[in-house]
């Protein structure tokens, strides 16, 4: 028997495919979840190297935007996604999907120029879910 295995984040078709476009800009990316202030709780999504991720920083996961085939552009590397430990307590039982729609991105996130922003889309992790977390 096959074991499942199970994620925290995930990403729509929408927003992988303005996610292969932003890598292609700016290189290879990363999401940290904001936990409130100036932008709200949007998804931040810099280039690598421009928010240092700390030890009061849990990795949720990481977002497989894949190739575009039409263009073979976008990345072959995977979108690390990060949250701040406080932040995590409260979303623990969580799942996110990172999703895009039109407006002003946040204003550090490197969308901001695009015309869209990431936003997030939540959902509660089910039974199956909880128990492969240790959550249950």
């Amino acid at each position: 028997m096959e074991e499942r295995t199970y994620s925290r984040v995930a990403v729509t078709d929408v927003a992988a495919s303005l996610l292969r476009q932003l890598t292609a800009q700016h290189g290879p990316l990363m999401f940290h979840q904001s936990g409130g202030c100036c932008d709200g709780s949007a998804p931040m999504c810099y280039p690598i190297g421009m928010f240092l991720v700390g030890p009061s920083d849990v990795r949720l996961g990481e977002l497989d935007v894949g190739r575009d085939p039409a263009t073979d552009s976008g990345t072959a590397e995977p979108i690390e996604v990060f949250i701040s430990e406080a932040q995590f307590e409260y979303w623990k039982y969580t799942h996110l999907t990172i999703d895009v729609v039109p407006g002003r991105g946040a204003g550090f996130s490197v969308e901001g120029p695009t015309g869209n922003r990431f936003i997030i889309r939540s959902r509660m992790l089910d039974d199956a879910e909880l128990a492969s977390f240790g959550l249950v």
